[in-house]
Parts: structure tokens; C-alpha cells; sequence
């Protein structure tokens, strides 16, 4: 390996040659040890090092605490969780999760449908959603109904946004609705596959009978919401879909046209019974929906609603 202090889940998933849901797997069951730099999660290069040289030998070594440890010496080890989505307010539920150091937040930056088929196959413990339906013309229930066919889950309410269009200082244009796209002079740039973005646009599409390939720049795609908006304001495409947020932080102008609900979804299993009360804590409380709530842009009045549940 380089002589690199530390690396992020990212480089380690590219280093590996694996997907970066397999390093948070692994990572969860506690196969390497990581540390925390602000809000981001590192690997320190010798623990790397080590796994590789154990996996070559097959043998594991396990980072937790150990009977050779004293009772007097312990030090509590906390359960670690992934929260999959890209929204900053999803860093802040981080903080507060580990608060009283009983969990240990690592974040993936993954899209919700791809966090949700992630979650089915046990990759991820909260997983924030924001995927329209339609034909019912309702957020998130519908597609959770399709994917986690058999598993108990709830879903809680945790703010809504506008998505919309991203347009030029003084909307050149003249974007006003979804329908505006597919005049020729438009240039989109679009969101990756499985994102809440492109399910909205792709949704819209199909709805207003809009042919993806009358539409150009389709097939450039961004991975978040700020490279769409940066790519608005640099000029490289007219407008993207993503929320309004993103727009205000880049500096371009926004047309809403649509409200979303963006939901976090967990599993309903006796291992995950301390999460959901955990998180269920945090967005009833005070404390956290002010600071949501001075960020400007989001409207919490349902933060903590149930919105569907399964027994």
C-alpha cells in the first residue's frame, strides 16, 4: 500500500477493487476500525494494512473490546449504523446518534433507490428516500411496497423540500414546466440512476408523454445535486432537476414544481428496535428540528410523523 496516513471509504472501496456498500459492510462488522475526521470516516493506513495481510492468511482479527480487557479499563463500544442519502441534514442526524456514543454513524452518499434495494439485502440501517410515484402521485409508500416485500419496516417523516428546476440567473429561458424540456434549445444534465432526482424526472417524463430521447443532455449524468446546479452555473447544461437547497448554495436561480417528502425507512427487527426509538427521539425533538430548521429551505411541521407502518 502507499504511504498514505489514512484513506476514506471511497479510496479504500477503489484501492480494494469492491463496491464502497461492501467497505461499510465490512466495516460495520467491525473487520477494520475507523475513525472520525469532521464528518467524514477514515481508515487509518496500518489497519488497512493489517486486513490485508490477515485476509491472506484468512484469519480476522476482531477489533472488539475483549474478555483481556479489565472491567475497570473497558471502553464502551458503539454499535455502528450506515445512514444511506445525500441531504446534509442526514450529517446532522449522524451527530446526534452519536451524542451518547451508543452508535456510530457512517455515511453513504448513495441514492434512494439504490439505498433501498441496499437495505433489503442488509447493507444499510436508515435509509432517507424521496421517489415519486406516478400514478399515485405519492412519495416513497409506493416503492417500499414493490421492495421490501416480507420485511417489517416504518417510515418516518423527516422534512419536505421543493425539487424543481435549476435555471440561469433570470431563468434565460423561460423554464416553467416539466414540458419545457423537450424544446430543442434545452440543455439538460441529469442525475445518476437510482437517484430520488432522476426517478422525478423520469416519473414526469413518463406522465407528460415526453420521449427521453427528444430530450438533450439526457444521458450526462452527475452524481448529487451541487454538480448538477455547478454544472447550471458554469454553464455546461440550462437546467437539471434537484431541490431547491442546492440551487441557494450554487448561486443559480430555482423553479419549484414539486413538494417532496423525504422519509427515512428502518427495518422493523428486534437488532434494530434501539435505532427506531433512537431516531424517533431526535426528530421529536426541539433541539434538532431548530437546527433544521435554520438552515433555511426545508419545512419541518411533520418532522417525526409516522408515515406507514407494518406489522
Amino acid at each position: 500500500m502507499s504511504k498514505e496516513f489514512s484513506y476514506t471509504i471511497e479510496e479504500v472501496s477503489q484501492l480494494l477493487k469492491v463496491s464502497k456498500l461492501t467497505m461499510y459492510d465490512i466495516v460495520k462488522k467491525g473487520e477494520i476500525p475507523v475513525f472520525r475526521v469532521g464528518r467524514q470516516m477514515r481508515i487509518d493506513a496500518d489497519d488497512l494494512n493489517a486486513y490485508i495481510k490477515n485476509q491472506k492468511s484468512n484469519q480476522i482479527i476482531p477489533v472488539k473490546i475483549t474478555d483481556l480487557e479489565s472491567p475497570r479499563n473497558e471502553i464502551k463500544n458503539p454499535h455502528t449504523i450506515v445512514i444511506s442519502g445525500q441531504d446534509m441534514v442526514l450529517d446532522i442526524l449522524g451527530k446526534y446518534m452519536e451524542k451518547d456514543s451508543t452508535f456510530q454513524a457512517l455515511r453513504s452518499y448513495t441514492g434512494s433507490l439504490n439505498s433501498l434495494i441496499a437495505m433489503y439485502n442488509g447493507k444499510n440501517d436508515i435509509v432517507s428516500l424521496h421517489m415519486f410515484d406516478g400514478d399515485t402521485g405519492e412519495y416513497n409508500v409506493p416503492y417500499l411496497q414493490r421492495i421490501l416485500v416480507g420485511q417489517p419496516y416504518i417510515l418516518l417523516h423527516l422534512l419536505s423540500r421543493r425539487a424543481g428546476l435549476y435555471v440561469k440567473k433570470g431563468n434565460p429561458l423561460n423554464l416553467s414546466t416539466w414540458s419545457d424540456l423537450k424544446d430543442k434549445g434545452v440543455k439538460l444534465v441529469n442525475r445518476e440512476k437510482g437517484s430520488g432526482a432522476r426517478i422525478l424526472l423520469d416519473e414526469q417524463l413518463r406522465i407528460h408523454k415526453i420521449s427521453s430521447s427528444d430530450i438533450t443532455g439526457y444521458q450526462h449524468e452527475e452524481s448529487n445535486h451541487y454538480s448538477v446546479a455547478s454544472a447550471v452555473s458554469n454553464g455546461v447544461a440550462d437546467t437539471g432537476v434537484g431541490i431547491e437547497k442546492a440551487a441557494r448554495m450554487v448561486g443559480i436561480d430555482f423553479v419549484p414544481l414539486i413538494t417532496e417528502s423525504y422519509d427515512l425507512v428502518m427495518l422493523k427487527t428486534p437488532e434494530n428496535e434501539l435505532v427506531i426509538n433512537k431516531v424517533k427521539n431526535i426528530l421529536s425533538s426541539a433541539q434538532f428540528q431548530a437546527e433544521i430548521h435554520s438552515l433555511g429551505d426545508y419545512d419541518i411541521s411533520k418532522t417525526g410523523t409516522i408515515i406507514h407502518e407494518t406489522f
